[in-house]
Order: structure tokens, then C-alpha cells, then sequence
């Protein structure tokens, strides 16, 4: 997804599960990026860049994974390209389950999985047009 992910998609993703009654728990992780402070420059934006091809293969990938260790129902995930500034979301997870516990632990290890395995990359940019490559945590 180019740029920021919309607050309107999150809601979307919420109302469109409403009428799915066989389900009983949803976890949601929505990744930020943060205003950090670095060498007396504050970040302003991340631009995340990816090889498209191997970034879908790598998550349909952890996607089969996820399914086959947990009873999910549902599983959406969406990480932003491009410019995502201070303060936007870049990465949404959104899983649901018919138990609290299998769609957090999946909602969890799909992150942690993501932030390890994903070949997407985030410069941060800073005010005066400078940047450093970003490393995840």
C-alpha cells in the first residue's frame, strides 16, 4: 500500500467482521512511526522500499505458517511503501478467531515474524533532507 494506511481502512476491517457471528475475538496491531530523536534530528518520515515479488512470497508465506499453528477465521495484513510520516500507521495486522488467545498469539508471532523476515526497508528521513537506514526492533 502506497503511503500511510487509512484510520477509515482499520474501521472498515472492524464493521466488515461485525456480521461474522461465529467469530469471538479479533487482535489488532497497528505499527506507527514514531517522531524519535537521533544524533539531534528529529525523524520526520520513514520511506519503506521492497522487492514487491519476494515481499508477497515471504508473507503469503508467513500467512500459510500462522494458519496451520492457529484456528484462525480471518487474517488481514498491510504494510505501507513510500512516505509514511511521524505519526501514521505503516503496518496493520488484523486477525480473528473464534477465542481471544489463538487470535493474539497469531495477531503477536505475525508481527514479530514480519519485523524479522519481511525484505521491506525503512530510511529514516529527517527535517534538514538527511536519513539513515532504520533497523528493526
Amino acid at each position: 500500500m502506497e503511503g500511510a494506511i487509512p484510520a477509515t481502512m482499520v474501521a472498515d476491517s472492524i464493521r466488515q467482521h461485525s456480521e461474522k457471528t461465529d467469530l469471538g475475538a479479533h487482535s489488532i496491531f497497528l505499527g506507527q512511526v514514531r517522531k524519535d530523536r537521533v544524533n539531534d534530528q528529529e525523524v520526520v518520515a520513514i520511506e519503506y522500499t521492497t522487492y514487491k515479488e519476494m515481499a508477497l512470497e515471504k508473507i503469503h508465506e508467513i500467512r500459510e505458517a500462522i494458519f496451520s499453528k492457529y484456528p484462525l477465521s480471518c487474517m488481514h495484513v498491510y504494510h505501507s511503501l513510500g512516505r509514511v510520516a511521524a505519526g501514521e500507521i505503516s503496518l496493520f495486522v488484523f486477525t480473528s478467531s473464534k477465542h481471544r488467545k489463538a487470535a493474539i498469539e497469531a495477531c503477536s508471532e505475525t508481527v514479530e515474524r514480519i519485523k524479522a523476515e519481511l525484505p521491506v526497508w525503512g530510511k529514516e528521513l529527517f527535517a534538514n533532507d538527511d536519513y539513515q537506514w532504520k533497523e528493526n526492533q
